[in-house]
């Protein structure tokens, strides 16, 4: 990316087809192709579904080399992921009957009854994406809570609610639909014995579960960039650079099961919670179908697919009847089912996608921000998100030498467990060496870069003065959603016993969120 116009075209979010085109199958943002009609799989099935999955390889590499794929208008997308709750600030089984109530379409079920997320339609108009994205936040929680109300409940954006217990999960609390509880089997047998949870923070969590629902404790805000596929090694890396950054400032789920742990606790407990492989098995050397990444991207997206059949056992060998191949050969556009059904069967923080909407375009889709705290807060890291990324594309390959993929990966780590307190590896052109600093002070060096991409981007100046003001209120006061409940937390503490101050932490809580205020300016006296 050499000049303002191709950053512009590199970036564009189309709603993903299975959210459209019926039937589908959606957990926990995963797109697994068409309804479920079995529940058990042989043999033949997993053998014809990676011979599916061959072709599928072979009709992408050809669809790339199409003259003009993949090349569009820019759009932004989200999809948020929710919690509800009841008047104690507990947890509230019943996604089912807000869903059906609700009646509309961008509302799904999520994999735990607690829990919906709402989808977002693309926003094209580059000049304010980031107000309209918010605007349109605030009027579908304000819709969905007015009728959550009426069910004495309402829902909230939060990483992970404090006050979870284990009572609330289990098998008993997912959702009841026959591909929840497919994909729950698929794990738990892969795995073949309890999913082992330990988390050290301030406190320690160890704790072995039977089931896949604690995945479900986790929420988040997802953001979707499209991007040209001539540009998409180098938006990808880009991401992959920032992330750990963004993250930092995000970070919302200090606290699970009442222990104070890392300050992005999500990141640990989605990654363990449907780990399939055992300590003493010779799979533990693959890696997790829940990861960072497996390097940096060299040369474009087919080999982050081909890396996904080589690596990854399918879950669900759920076929089509296309003929990948013969749709490419004759103009047309694949839907690549088989591809994009194990593609999204594999958790990636940063995942790519394949989407066959809008005449076929890609997508990365930033999965590790939570949900929360404040929907400016969430709407001003997605445009921190979109300007770095936009900042960084056309000096990444001179930064990439400096910062070999397994320091980008510790910087994800660091960040998720200590927030804006994360010391992380950033290259230094101007010494040429690799150094370790504060992540605020990173930041804070970064913001001319990130406002420069969103200038280039498209964005009127005041909407990008409005989202950096955001951020730079945050890292001036070292206040994140994480930094924030734990504060509270501890002055809850020390006025009565744990769980009633959890229960308050969590109303006090949503009535910050509710004031629409960015967590920065949260008060910790009321």
């Amino acid at each position: 990316m050499n000049s303002g116009p191709t950053c512009l075209r590199s970036i564009r979010h189309g709603r993903p087809q299975a959210r459209i085109v019926k039937p589908q199958v959606i957990v926990q943002g995963i797109n697994l192709g068409k309804e479920i009609d079995q529940l058990r799989f042989d043999a033949k099935d997993y053998r014809q579904f990676r011979q599916r999955l061959n072709r599928n390889l072979k009709a992408l590499a050809a669809l790339l080399k199409r003259p003009g794929f993949g090349v569009g208008p820019a759009s932004f997308g989200a999809e948020l992921e929710l919690y509800i709750i009841d008047d104690k600030a507990g947890p509230r089984a019943i996604n089912g009957r807000i869903h059906e109530a609700m009646n509309d379409s961008q509302l799904t079920l999520e994999l735990n009854q607690f829990n919906l997320e709402y989808n977002f339609a693309p926003i094209r108009d580059l000049s304010r994406p980031f107000s309209t994205m918010e605007a349109r936040m605030e009027s579908a929680l304000s819709r969905i809570n007015a009728l959550a109300h009426s069910m004495q409940a309402s829902v909230l954006p939060i990483g992970i609610l404090p006050t979870l217990k284990t009572s609330d999960l289990g098998s008993e609390a997912i959702t009841d639909q026959p591909r929840y509880h497919v994909l729950a089997k698929a794990l738990r047998d892969k795995r073949g014995e309890d999913f082992h949870i330990h988390i050290e923070g301030l406190d320690t969590l160890d704790l072995h579960w039977s089931d896949v629902s604690l995945e479900g404790a986790n929420t988040s805000f997802q953001f979707h960039y499209r991007v040209n596929p001539d540009d998409f090694a180098d938006a990808y890396n880009a991401a992959q650079l920032m992330t750990p950054l963004v993250l930092a400032l995000a970070a919302n789920s200090p606290l699970f099961m009442g222990k104070r742990l890392w300050q992005e606790t999500r990141i640990a407990l989605f990654q363990q919670s449907i780990d399939t492989r055992l300590d003493d098995s010779l799979a533990k050397q693959l890696p997790a179908r829940v990861l960072f990444g497996l390097g940096w991207i060299r040369d474009d997206i087919f080999e982050m697919f081909a890396e996904a059949v080589y690596l990854f056992e399918p879950l669900m060998p759920i076929c089509s009847n296309e003929d990948p191949e013969a749709t490419v050969a004759s103009g047309k556009i694949p839907a690549l089912s088989e591809l994009r059904l194990h593609q999204g069967s594999i958790w990636s923080w940063n995942r790519p996608i394949y989407d066959p909407a809008d005449g076929g375009h890609l997508r990365i889709e930033l999965r590790a921000l939570p949900a929360g705290p404040s929907v400016k807060n969430m709407v001003a890291n997605a445009a921190l998100s979109s300007g770095l990324i936009c900042g960084l594309q056309d000096r990444i390959k001179k930064l990439l030498p400096g910062l070999p993929f397994r320091y980008a990966e510790q910087n994800f780590y660091r960040a998720a467990k200590h927030g804006l307190n994360a010391r992380l590896f950033w290259p230094s052109i101007r010494s040429g060496t690799l150094e370790e600093r504060p992540v605020v002070q990173i930041l804070q060096e970064l913001l001319p870069l990130a406002e420069d991409g969103l200038n280039r981007l498209g964005l009127c100046d005041d909407e990008i003065d409005q989202q950096l003001a955001v951020v730079r209120g945050g890292l001036d006061s070292r206040i994140n959603g994480a930094t924030w409940q734990l504060g509270m937390l501890d002055i809850l503490r020390r006025q009565g016993n744990p769980q009633d101050a959890l229960a308050e932490l969590v109303k006090r809580y949503a009535r910050h969120v509710n004031s629409g205020l960015p967590v920065h300016e949260w008060s910790l006296k009321d």
